[in-house]
């Protein structure tokens, strides 16, 4: 035997001499050829910015412990690769890594991938900083990540991407399809995560594909055309993985050499296709060619499809080539097909029986919540910033721009990332928001001080914000105003709109007045602080500063301020004297019990009743509307499945729960304000308890008499409402498993309910999730804390903690959602106005002065609105900010669906001279939604798709738009759900 393997070996070793070496020059010719079904192979990899390790961490390579990934790597080796053949070619997404790879590179490196890219070897597609989720971010954020993109490939390509590529969030929303996609100047839109049931529907149908009109509004004008890959984004079956160390059997075609497989692996090949072809209508279908963080080695893909499209085209049943979804989606146009029309959107998303990925609509609230709030506090920042002249050095707001951006990740709002990057996130928030506050504090000072032509170089106030104010903490207005120093709150609105809200500080003092701008004294109310949020203040201080505070407040200080739009007032908060206006001042408002023990809250039209011996809400009342409702508010928590029956477990993506359980609501604070005629609650939950080894998901519910009819509605991204109905689906007949995870949708801005007289309405602070599980019954998640990985992939149970000095207990959360009841037809203007009010909330800025003089020596109240002016009701600004080269890129966004609102739902117009009062224009270019070219152009550009049953005529006369800007009057129309983007170039001041 050992003779023979001698033998063998040896003619081997011989084989191997006298074998010729020969070069193989593949034919990788990339034609559509008509009449043959064309296999569009798309190479691309899929890039997180953050998940199992940090954006940074994925970019360089390091922690390979976690996962062996390396962006830079990528973004090397696929240089050569496709200069190797020209031909080949790839896709790329995320500009967050493209753009830090490209700082790094070479001028000629830089010319090299310009030529690439002009060429269409490299395509750029979607390319904001991320591939942002659909379900947890605010649309604001989502057009600011985006535009943050665009403009860098405008910029260094003079190219506009074509394609949206959302292939990994869970779930896609409406506005992603109409405002993101349609409005960005995107031709199709590629994702492929949708539901189980839905997709084997679809297949069975040929529906994958589709004309996607997500806005009833904007209707035909704002489709665009969509398509769900038929599994996931991943290359057809387990055989076409090409990574160095992948599994898949390589096209071995040197017959010289043993495991010759050419035939075997060409029909493969061609049976995948057909199988493929026989779901998708037309003869062009789509491989997306490689999964999350290939191609560190690109030539290993590049190589074997190479061989591919060589043999396949060389057996002729099929047409292999490179392509890109540009080319794809022009193929799909130019078949003149006609196509379903798909409305709405692709919420809730389950993969499989009973795992609906509904609980990362609540995972990491804290974090949550606080992208939301940076979120606002931007928009301010950049018109402040705007206001006083951007500086070419920093402070700017740049770095709060970068984080917000790489935030809006579908593993980073989402809460779907491993703790340390969840931590990295909030890190970067953190570093960006410190930044964006020296420039807000600056151009407030500026505008304070002076409004002279000069300019501001110096300002000497130093003004100090207070961003721990949830949780009580506020060193300015904690100060001891006894040694006779005022305290001056400077008040910026960032809406279009006068306003009137609550101011709520901590004191150490009840001795203390407050007045206006103009000296006044003002009516104030001092609230006790209670002793559970002293506790929380103290904790989350040393927490997060490393410090204990150094004073205690005993009460929070409220007064109502009026604020002009785009503008600012002061208030002075000052020690009492002997001498004050007592009549100006009052103690804390209290509600008596009355004889039938029931205790009554309100100061104003709305009324709360309470029982007086449990202390629960009984009824509704509002004496101006005449609304008056039954209604109980209360606290329960889902138990979360340990996932021992069938191996699916709750976890930060899915949301699985076993039972539900009653629990007491202590705490809680309701408020009623005296001038509003909606319920503030704001709740602290936490720590959840954990002690019986199972997780917990903490509920909130508002209960009446009203019927609703399974029917309740909640927002896309802030923007649309969209009818759900329970236990249905409008596209497949939606076969129960999951009663509860199943009906839980994403809610940015609120949801609500109605019967035949009443709208029930809940805005939010956060997204977070929420359904109606019971007729006349809206809840919402707020927490969730759980014991068991869910199997998808982070590998880590949601089990948030805080530590202070290595003691460490799980997250609490502190957070408000917004009650209101109206008459049938009338809940829509509380929802868009007040909803814009909680985007974006009052800025405040406090500094200290000596004496009583601020009113003498400083502007008090100032607008950048003609005095006279404010925008309508029903539009709002949501972009105010300088460009590099001196222009202003501004947005306007119209908050009204139609037939929303009988008043509101109609054309409003702006009038552009009265907003920028105190700046000459001198043009004005309407953009696409990215601003990366002009509307008119990207009109043009646009792709009009055939649809099943309906006339794009038609469908086009019923859609209501605002016309071209006159370059002399300067009005600008909004039309329902339009939103609007321009840049505007003003003349100089000499």
């Amino acid at each position: 035997m050992a003779l023979e393997a001698c033998f063998r070996l040896l003619l081997l070793l011989l084989l191997f001499l006298i074998a010729e070496p020969k070069y193989v020059q593949y034919n990788t010719t990339s034609r559509l050829v008509p009449g043959k079904l064309n296999v569009h192979l798309v190479p691309h990899t899929h890039d997180d910015v953050g998940w199992l390790k940090t954006v940074d961490q994925y970019y360089v390579g390091s922690n390979n412990s976690i996962q062996g990934a390396c962006v830079q790597n990528v973004l090397d080796s696929l240089v050569p690769a496709l200069l190797a053949d020209k031909n080949r070619k790839f896709i790329y997404v995320e500009q967050a890594f493209f753009q830090r790879w490209w700082r790094e590179q070479s001028e000629g490196t830089q010319n090299t991938v310009r030529r690439l890219v002009n060429n269409g070897q490299l395509e750029l597609i979607n390319g904001g900083m991320c591939m942002h989720d659909e379900a947890a971010p605010h649309y604001i954020d989502m057009i600011d990540q985006t535009t943050l993109g665009h403009q860098f490939i405008k910029e260094e390509f003079n190219m506009t991407p074509r394609i949206g590529w959302q292939i990994d969030p869970f779930g896609h929303s409406a506005v992603q399809a109409y405002l993101l996609g349609a409005e960005a100047g995107f031709d199709s839109l590629f994702f492929a995560r949708i539901d189980y049931q839905d997709r084997e529907k679809r297949k069975n149908e040929k529906s994958l594909e589709v004309v996607w009109r997500g806005s009833k509004s904007l209707g035909s004008s704002a489709q665009i055309f969509a398509g769900a890959f038929p599994k996931n984004y991943e290359p057809p079956t387990d055989n076409f993985y090409f990574e160095v160390n992948d599994e898949s059997p390589i096209v071995q075609d040197d017959m010289d050499l043993f495991d010759y497989n050419v035939p075997d692996r060409v029909n493969e090949f061609v049976s995948a296709a057909i199988s493929q072809a026989n779901i998708t209508r037309t003869n062009h279908i789509m491989w997306t060619m490689g999964t999350d963080f290939k191609y560190q080695y690109a030539n290993s893909w590049f190589r074997q499809m190479d061989k591919f499209i060589h043999y396949v085209n060389q057996d002729g049943r099929v047409n292999a080539l490179y392509s890109t979804p540009s080319i794809y989606t022009d193929a799909k146009y130019a078949a003149n097909e006609s196509w379903p029309i798909k409305s709405d959107d692709f919420f809730p998303y389950a993969d499989k029986v009973n795992a609906y990925w509904t609980g990362y609509f609540t995972s990491r609230p804290a974090i949550k919540g606080y992208v939301r709030a940076l979120s606002g506090y931007y928009l301010a920042a950049r018109q402040l910033e705007f206001f006083k002249g951007m500086s070419k050095s920093r402070p700017n707001t740049d770095s709060l721009a970068d984080a917000l951006a790489i935030a809006q990740h579908h593993d980073a709002v989402s809460g779907t990332e491993k703790q340390h990057v969840a931590d990295d996130y909030a890190k970067r928030l953190s570093i960006g928001y410190n930044e964006a506050e020296k420039v807000v504090a600056e151009s407030l000072a500026c505008m304070t001080e002076s409004r002279s032509e000069a300019g501001c170089k110096s300002p000497s106030t130093k003004f100090q914000q207070c961003p721990l104010l949830n949780i009580s903490y506020c060193p300015p207005s904690e100060a001891d105003l006894s040694n006779g120093k005022s305290l001056v709150i400077v008040v910026y609105n960032s809406l279009g709109w006068k306003r009137e809200d609550i101011i709520k500080i901590p004191v150490v003092s009840a001795n203390v007045t407050v007045r206006d701008f103009t000296g006044k004294e003002i009516e104030s109310q001092l609230l006790p602080l209670l002793n559970a949020s002293v506790g929380i203040r103290n904790d989350h201080v040393r927490a997060y500063l490393g410090i204990s505070p150094s004073v205690t407040p005993s009460y929070w200080l409220t007064f109502s301020a009026t604020v002009p739009p785009l503008g600012f007032s002061t208030y002075i908060v000052s020690s009492a004297t002997q001498t004050a206006t007592s009549s100006a001042r009052r103690t804390v408002y209290k509600s008596e019990a009355s004889q039938n023990d029931t205790i009554e809250v309100g100061p104003g039209n709305l009324k709360l009743i309470y029982s007086g011996n449990k202390g629960k809400l009984t009824q509704y009342f509002n004496s101006r509307s005449s609304v008056k409702e039954s209604i109980e508010q209360s606290f329960s928590y889902y138990a979360g499945d340990d996932g021992s029956v069938d191996k699916q477990a709750d976890g930060a993506y899915i949301f699985r729960p076993n039972g539900t359980y009653p629990i007491q609501s202590e705490g809680q604070v309701t408020r009623v304000y005296k001038e509003k005629e909606h319920a503030e609650i704001e709740f602290t939950v936490g720590p959840i308890p954990i002690g019986d080894g199972i997780g917990k998901e903490i509920v909130t519910k508002i209960t009446t008499s009203m019927e609703t009819n399974k029917t309740f509605y909640t927002d896309s991204n802030g923007r649309d409402f969209i009818e759900r109905i329970r236990d249905y689906r409008k596209d497949w007949d939606l076969q129960v498993n999951q009663p509860v995870a199943g009906n839980y949708y994403p809610i940015n801005l609120g949801i609500y309910a109605k019967d035949n007289n009443t709208e029930m309405s809940v805005l939010v602070d956060r997204s977070v999730g929420g359904s109606s599980i019971v007729d006349g019954q809206l809840e919402l998640m707020v927490h969730r804390r759980l014991l068991h990985d869910d199997d998808r992939g982070v590998e880590e149970p949601l089990n948030e903690t805080v530590c202070i000095q290595d003691i460490c207990k799980g997250l609490t959360i502190t957070g408000k959602y917004y009650l209101r009841l109206d008459p049938l037809g009338e809940g829509a203007k509380w929802r868009r106005s007040f909803g814009q009010e909680i985007y974006s909330p009052f800025l405040l800025a406090f500094t200290e002065q000596e004496g009583d003089n601020w009113t003498s020596s400083h502007v008090t109240t100032f607008s950048w609105m003609d005095p006279s002016y404010v925008l309508p009701d029903n539009v709002a600004i949501i972009t105010l900010q300088e460009l590099e080269d001196g222009k202003l890129l501004f947005r306007l966004a119209h908050l009204y669906e139609i037939e929303e609102d009988k008043d509101l739902s109609v054309m409003a117009s702006v009038e552009l001279k009265k907003v920028f009062a105190d700046k000459k224009i001198n043009k004005v270019a309407e953009m696409s939604l990215s601003a990366n070219q002009e509307r008119a152009e990207m009109e043009k550009k646009r792709l009009t798709w055939k649809v099943e049953g309906s006339s794009e005529e038609e469908d086009a006369a019923k859609v209501m738009r605002g016309g071209p800007v006159d370059p002399t009057k300067l009005v600008v129309d909004v039309a329902p759900m339009e939103i609007r983007t321009f840049i505007i170039d003003f003349y100089s001041k000499h």
